[in-house]
């Protein structure tokens, strides 16, 4: 079975509106995955910027999107989903295409600050109305809320292996026939919206955008579950920043690592949903997401525990491999969860608004955490050391999460 079958067959059973929504995760990352992997080599090599400019537009995208979910997600709530998708897919559109003709460093900044803002619009107004139909799913006796949005995470985790695969084909071309094919994708994800998405949904309400911050600020359950959330996605990260070190120490390049990412996106796609149907019929979201980061905190153990060793070659392999497995398992228990555990502790009608929140605050700890993370990967430290505190990291946002789900 392919990893795009899995999907598609899982939402069968589901509600048009989810399988639509469903879909459009799929869509989403396959555009957003064949331009994303290949820019920093484009902005270096074919641009010519210097290496901490390639890095500060990167950080400005990342920015762009996840600080500004929670703008996107109040959006949602006040004005509903399709205009708020619409307009994401349309700016998505022009960033993609503007990316692909820019060549001084201000379009470039402006094409990617467009494509992060357009992810912030339509992101939070797809994942909250996948979790409130999930909820509605659940209470209408089809099944776990969790396995709903599992379904979402695999479609995603679809779309992000697929969509490098489409990137390097047309990277034999030139850069600005991956943007364009990206821009294309999403022509057909907007029309398509504009066509199947109903104009106002049943049972979703609008409210004002005013108010909703501040009992946000004062909900310390949620906020609990976004620190806990963070810690998560500062665990992720080292996927992108631990690893790649542990790795060239190993082989002596950085080769593996696309094997090593291959096996994560594989293991997502193939065994997420055998995983969320196991554990939702037995354990709450608390202990779910508990168990997850467990494993994530096991995943960094076996590395410290290797290190003394000093292993190379393929053995000295195994302990990253292993890594990312553990890490993989811990994120199939979190990810759905966190998202299925948002509207029980939103306001009602703001679910927009709490589910930007979510990844807006935990992209902020994910964002000082990496420093702190860089900075202790670079000392003098003995090995096994800088492991045992990223282990610490996640092992100890278990107490982070509230007690009640």
């Amino acid at each position: 079975m392919t990893s795009l079958s899995l999907p598609l067959r899982g939402a069968a059973r589901l509600s048009p509106l989810l399988r639509l929504l469903i879909l459009t995760q799929l869509a989403f990352n396959i555009g957003f995955f064949a331009v994303l992997p290949f820019l920093a080599e484009h902005l270096g090599g074919a641009i010519g910027m210097a290496g901490w400019l390639v890095g500060l537009v990167l950080g400005l995208r990342t920015f762009s999107q996840q600080g500004l979910f929670v703008v996107g997600g109040a959006l949602a709530d006040r004005f509903g989903i399709r205009p708020v998708v619409l307009a994401g897919c349309a700016l998505r559109i022009v960033g993609f295409a503007w990316l692909g003709y820019a060549e001084r460093t201000w379009a470039v900044v402006g094409a990617v600050l467009l494509i992060g803002f357009a992810a912030a619009l339509f992101s939070p107004a797809v994942e909250s109305e996948v979790a409130r139909q999930a909820v509605a799913w659940e209470e209408a006796g089809g099944g776990t809320r969790t396995r709903v949005l599992a379904l979402f995470t695999v479609a995603g985790q679809a779309g992000a292996f697929v969509g490098p695969l489409l990137g390097a084909l047309l990277l034999s071309v030139d850069f600005r026939a991956v943007c364009l094919a990206g821009a294309g994708i999403f022509v057909l994800v907007l029309a398509g919206h504009a066509w199947l998405l109903p104009q106002h949904v049943p049972g979703r309400t609008r409210v004002r955008v005013r108010g909703g911050a501040g009992l946000l600020l004062r909900n310390r359950r949620f906020l609990a579950l976004c620190c806990a959330y963070g810690a998560y996605l500062l665990a992720y990260n080292q996927l992108y920043l631990a690893l790649p070190a542990e790795v060239e120490r190993a082989a002596g390049s950085q080769a593996p690592l696309a094997w090593l990412f291959a096996l994560s996106s594989l293991l997502v796609v193939t065994t997420q949903l055998p995983v969320t149907h196991w554990v939702g019929e037995r354990i709450t979201l608390r202990r779910s997401m508990a168990a997850g980061l467990l494993l994530i905190a096991a995943g960094f153990a076996v590395v410290a525990a290797a290190r003394p060793a000093g292993l190379t070659g393929t053995r000295g392999l195994l302990p990253a491999a292993a890594f990312v497995v553990l890490l993989t398992l811990g994120q199939m228990l979190v990810a759905p969860v966190a998202r299925a555990w948002v509207p029980d502790l939103a306001e009602d009608g703001r679910l927009g608004l709490y589910t930007g929140a979510l990844s807006s605050v935990s992209g902020l700890i994910v964002l000082l955490g990496s420093a702190a993370t860089g900075t202790l990967l670079d000392t003098d430290l003995p090995s096994p050391v800088p492991w045992l505190v990223l282990a610490a990291v996640p092992a100890a946002a278990i107490a982070l999460l509230p007690r009640r789900s």
